[in-house]
């Protein structure tokens, strides 16, 4: 099988499932980004031709919320409507080893041997926002292979909310009793979700009056419209077919074109102030200076490409 990243990318931009593994392989080698920019720019809206197909979600909330126990369920549902689903998990990492024991592919259960189903998790390696230096990346190469991309974080906090510029649409799990909406209100983690998940719902009266908590939260905050559902993961689940409607629902009604090139806008220079500093960005005649010369690329330039174009103007 190929392994050269240019072919990779021409692979999952075909759709080839299998060339997924090995693809993945090379983003999360972080010490050739050549390779990754080779492969990234296959994979591109720019070389596909427009936004890829697949719906990008993201699983975020408290550590021990059941955000595995509900992708376990959600996945299978998900095959069932016949759709191929790739899982990034993104795992903590150790202070003091730096490695991870990449516990999320081995809690999310799903059938070894349907290649309609990818499970892949990566150590966060201690970065804020909730996810691995390269899940974006490996989001972006998987979109066009896949019908969903889910990208489960580690937890969020304060700053923890990157899964925003990642995501199509994130859903919040939150667990009943545990005091998760007082935190999110001090977090103002309550402006980041598209939908809400109150997990355990087989709680019962617990379960409700969380609900209605989230959402006086939600209405608190200026975001009465965002969904608040309640499922169950035990067997059998409950509300796991209504989850799944709700977040088809919510791609369907979004401008995912808009929302992609803003983030990606956005990543690039994000990017290029953490690797060059604010020095950099003054040579380009400050911050809204090199937000005009990203608007004035090609919509469908990748990250890589809207990194390499500020690069290319110090």
């Amino acid at each position: 099988m190929a392994t050269d990243p240019a072919e990779l990318g021409c692979r999952l931009r075909d759709g080839d499932r299998s060339a997924a593994p090995a693809a993945l392989n090379v983003i999360e080698n972080r010490s050739d980004r050549d390779a990754t920019t080779s492969l990234l720019h296959e994979v591109s809206p720019a070389v596909l031709g427009g936004e890829p197909e697949a719906h990008v979600v993201g699983i975020t909330g408290p550590p021990g919320a059941g955000k595995s126990s509900l992708l376990s369920v959600l996945v299978s549902e998900w095959r069932e409507r016949n759709k191929t689903v790739a899982v990034l998990a993104v795992d903590p990492s150790s202070k003091r080893s730096g490695g991870s024991l990449l516990g999320d592919r081995a809690r999310i259960e799903h059938d070894p041997r349907d290649d309609g189903v990818l499970i892949r998790s990566t150590a966060a390696g201690g970065r804020l926002g909730g996810l691995a230096a390269a899940t974006r990346e490996a989001a972006e190469a998987l979109a066009p292979a896949f019908d969903v991309v889910v990208v489960e974080t580690v937890g969020v906090g304060q700053s923890e909310t990157d899964v925003e510029d990642v995501c199509d649409t994130v859903a919040v799990v939150v667990q009943p009793a545990s005091g998760d909406v007082l935190q999110f209100l001090k977090a103002g983690i309550m402006e980041v979700p598209d939908l809400l998940v109150v997990t355990k719902a087989d709680l019962g009266d617990i379960a409700s009056r969380s609900r209605r908590d989230l959402n006086q939260a939600l209405k608190a905050v200026g975001s009465p419209d965002v969904p608040v559902l309640a499922v169950s993961s035990v067997p059998p689940p409950a509300g796991i077919d209504e989850l799944a409607d709700a977040l088809e629902a919510l791609r369907d009604r979004a401008d995912l074109g808009e929302r992609r090139v803003r983030a990606r806008r956005g990543a690039a220079l994000r990017e290029f102030a953490a690797e060059h500093g604010e020095r950099a960005l003054r040579e380009l005649g400050g911050r809204r200076a090199a937000e005009r010369l990203l608007e004035e690329q090609d919509r469908g330039a990748s990250v890589t490409d809207l990194l390499a174009v500020l690069e290319a103007a110090t």
